[in-house]
């Protein structure tokens, strides 16, 4: 099993920044790809941001790409997305995803078995 905890989240104006974190316990989540994906009211959850176990491959959403940044530190067991630019759109619930059903970052949310509770970002206009 592994346990996720996200944290970061908040209301801020467009142009703004926030920096969302993802603890993990359990199960040797450094091990695996991480995912952070969003769910707006009324949406389907959609995938944003996937890196593999190193960090050393990241993948992102056309959407959010040169804005959003994901990276993780296994030391501490914990992935971040750097949200710069924010816009109204990007304001959504926040997961963060682990996947242990392979090595790949996968954009599809049936991929992944372990979620954390979600955190809540607000882009005001």
């Amino acid at each position: 099993q592994v346990q996720l905890v996200e944290s970061g989240g908040g209301l801020v104006q467009a142009g703004g920044s926030l920096k969302l974190s993802c603890a993990a316990s359990g199960r040797t989540a450094s091990s695996y790809s991480m995912a952070w994906f969003r769910q707006a009211p009324g949406k389907e959850r959609e995938f944003v941001a996937g890196i593999n176990w190193s960090g050393g491959t990241t993948y992102y959403v056309d959407s959010v790409k040169g804005r959003f940044t994901i990276s993780r530190d296994n030391a501490k067991n914990t992935v971040y997305l750097q949200m710069n630019s924010l816009k109204p759109e990007d304001t959504a619930v926040y997961y963060c995803a682990v996947t242990s059903r392979g090595r790949s970052i996968y954009t599809q949310a049936s991929r992944y078995n372990y979620w954390g509770q979600g955190t809540q970002v607000t882009v005001s206009s």
